[in-house]
C-alpha cells in the first residue's frame, strides 16, 4: 500500500558517497533518521559512504505504519545495503532499536558484511509481546523520546500500532533465532537504563552470535534513544575506531 501522507521534515533518508568503505545505518521503530542523523553525519566527515534510509511507513504518520509489515522494514534496509553494494568494497551496518534487529538480520543474510553495531537492538521482547491480548486496542501511547537529556528530543509518532508492534515482535523471533548465522566482528551498545527494551537484549545477541570478536560497551548517561543523548560522542568515537580497524583488517588480507 502506498503511503498517504508526506514526509515529515527532518525525516528524510541521509546519503553520501563518499570513499569505499560503506556504512548502513538504520534507526528504530516508530522513529525516523533524525534519530540516526548525528551518527550518519560525524560518518560522513569522516569520508566512509553512508546509506540511513527512511523505513517504510516511518517518518509520515502513524497510520501509515499500521499498514505495513515487517517484510516492509527489511525491504528499506535491504534496498540500502544493495546501494551501498554498488558503491563500496566493504560495508559495516549499525541500526539503534529495531534498527539493531533489522542490521542483524542482513548480517544473517550477507555474511560478507565486515562488522556490526548494534545500539539498544531488540532481540527478545517477551514482555512485549503481551500486546497479542491487546485485540481490541488498535493504537498504544507513544514510546519514542526515551531520552535522559532533557533539551532533546526525538522525531516519532505519537501514538504506535498494535498491529506494527506485533510485526515488530515477530521480526525480533525471526532475527533471533538465526543469530549464530554472524560471525563478523560486533560492537554492541547497551544503555545501562532503557525504558523501551529491556538492556538484558544486549546479553542475548552477544552469546547468540558466532563471532569471535565482540564487545559489549554499556552507555552509563544514556535512555534508549541514546545516538540523541548524552552518550552520542563516545558512540560516534566507539563505533568509529572499531570500523577503521576492522575494515583496515579486511583491506590488508
Amino acid at each position: 500500500m502506498a503511503e498517504q501522507y508526506p514526509i515529515l521534515k527532518g525525516a528524510e533518508p541521509f546519503y553520501f558517497e563518499g570513499n569505499r568503505t560503506g556504512i548502513l545505518i538504520s534507526h528504530g521503530f516508530t522513529g525516523t533518521a533524525q534519530s540516526m542523523r548525528p551518527i550518519a553525519e560525524a560518518y560522513a566527515s569522516t569520508g566512509y559512504t553512508v546509506c540511513l534510509p527512511r523505513l517504510k511507513g516511518h517518518g509520515t504518520h502513524y497510520e501509515d505504519m499500521e499498514s505495513t509489515s515487517r517484510g516492509d522494514w527489511m525491504a528499506s534496509v535491504e534496498e540500502g545495503y544493495q546501494w551501498l553494494k554498488k558503491r563500496c568494497d566493504r560495508i559495516a551496518v549499525t541500526g539503534l532499536s529495531m534498527g539493531g534487529t533489522l542490521i542483524l538480520y542482513l548480517a544473517e543474510k550477507h555474511r560478507e558484511i565486515e562488522a556490526v553495531i548494534p545500539i539498544n537492538a531488540a532481540i527478545d521482547l517477551e514482555k512485549m509481546g503481551a500486546g497479542k491480548d491487546l485485540s481490541n486496542t488498535r493504537y498504544l501511547d507513544a514510546i519514542g523520546s526515551d531520552i535522559k537529556n532533557p533539551a532533546v528530543s526525538e522525531l516519532a509518532y505519537e501514538k504506535t500500532p498494535v498491529k506494527s508492534l506485533m510485526e515488530l515482535v515477530s521480526l525480533t523471533d525471526e532475527v533471533r533465532a538465526e543469530l549464530s548465522r554472524i560471525s563478523c566482528p560486533a560492537l554492541i551498545f547497551v544503555s545501562e537504563e532503557d525504558h523501551v527494551v529491556p538492556p538484558d537484549n544486549a546479553e542475548v545477541i552477544y552469546e547468540g552470535i558466532s563471532s569471535e570478536e565482540k564487545k559489549i560497551v554499556t552507555l552509563q548517561n544514556s535512555y534508549h534513544v541514546a545516538t540523541l543523548d548524552f552518550d552520542q560522542t563516545l558512540i560516534i568515537e566507539e563505533s568509529l575506531a572499531f570500523i577503521e580497524k576492522v575494515c583496515s583488517q579486511t583491506l590488508h588480507e
